[in-house]
């Protein structure tokens, strides 16, 4: 039995058997045209995982979103899977074809001038606190646990260093670029003598994430970064230093990330962004454009 033919049967099956809504059997017949396209000549014995992966990688090329390209990988499963029953194959190939996924979202960061731009709002009001917690933030790419959890001890602002632990307990040593030294240094001096931690609560103790995530809020508004978070002042450090050229093995370090892969979604975000300069900036691109724009000027003239 051909390919088409099994589906054929399959179709017939959905719609008179189980009385399937011609809406459903419709949607089905759509979610299978691509694949009968591809392969309905061939006898679907013999229809093999590298048939199903090419017929979907096909369909992605055409801009297929991947929640649609699941759906159609979940069609052919289920036609496969009655062709199992019926006996008429001896095995369902699209088990073996992973299901698309959609991709986690990349990182959302600020442009440098905003980053800089809260910092040095803070830095003008004489909110030192704020202005040293914002630049270790961004600085030095501390998630905002790390921040507040730093005691005074932690910070060797001579050499630059900040002592961090991270997640799991995990220790690593932070640069602190000299912006950041600098405002550390002053909250140092003008910073209550209380306990031991680098950013003091109202009541002792250590500042709260949530406080800390206020304070962040509050100077975006204020240096119109609209939308500035501490971890995506986490995200800013990182992709900044990418786009300089810094490694991902170092971003890596700096970050306190287990894996590199969790680092390489940055890498993902920097390729995009380096797309988009490329297409404005290529020449063959120009030309299109301006002779997009003169056709639609000789549309408009007639």
């Amino acid at each position: 039995m051909k390919l088409h033919e099994l589906a054929a049967r399959f179709l017939h099956e959905l719609a008179h058997v189980r009385l399937a809504s011609p809406h459903t059997v419709a949607a089905y017949k759509r979610d299978l045209a691509g694949l009968l396209q591809r392969c309905g000549e061939k006898p679907a014995r013999a229809i093999t995982p590298a048939d199903i992966e090419a017929w979907l990688v096909a369909e992605a090329a055409r801009g297929l979103s991947p929640s649609t390209l699941a759906r159609r990988r979940s069609a052919a499963s289920s036609m496969f899977a009655m062709a199992v029953r019926w006996g008429l194959v001896d095995a369902n190939p699209v088990e073996l074809v992973p299901t698309p996924r959609k991709p986690k979202p990349l990182p959302r960061h600020l442009a440098e001038e905003q980053a800089l731009a809260l910092v040095a709002e803070a830095e003008r009001a004489e909110a030192l606190r704020d202005a040293a917690l914002l630049a270790l933030l961004y600085g030095a790419g501390l998630r905002v646990s790390e921040a507040v959890g730093l005691r005074t001890e932690d910070v060797r602002v001579r050499e630059g260093i900040v002592r961090v632990r991270g997640k799991g307990g995990k220790e690593r040593e932070a640069h602190l670029p000299p912006y950041a030294r600098e405002l550390v240094a002053r909250w140092l001096e003008a910073r209550p003598p209380r306990g031991e931690a680098l950013f003091p609560g109202k009541r002792g103790g250590f500042l709260s994430v949530r406080t800390a995530q206020r304070i962040v809020a509050r100077w975006g508004r204020l240096a119109h970064a609209d939308g500035a978070t501490p971890h995506r002042l986490r995200h800013s450090f990182a992709t900044h230093l990418l786009a300089a050229g810094a490694s991902l093995r170092a971003i890596q370090e700096l970050l306190g990330h287990a894996s590199l892969a969790t680092t390489e979604r940055y890498a993902a975000l920097e390729w995009t962004r380096l797309a988009r300069i490329y297409d404005a900036a290529h020449p063959r691109d120009r030309w299109e454009q301006k002779r997009a724009a003169n056709e639609k000027a000789k549309t408009s003239a007639r």
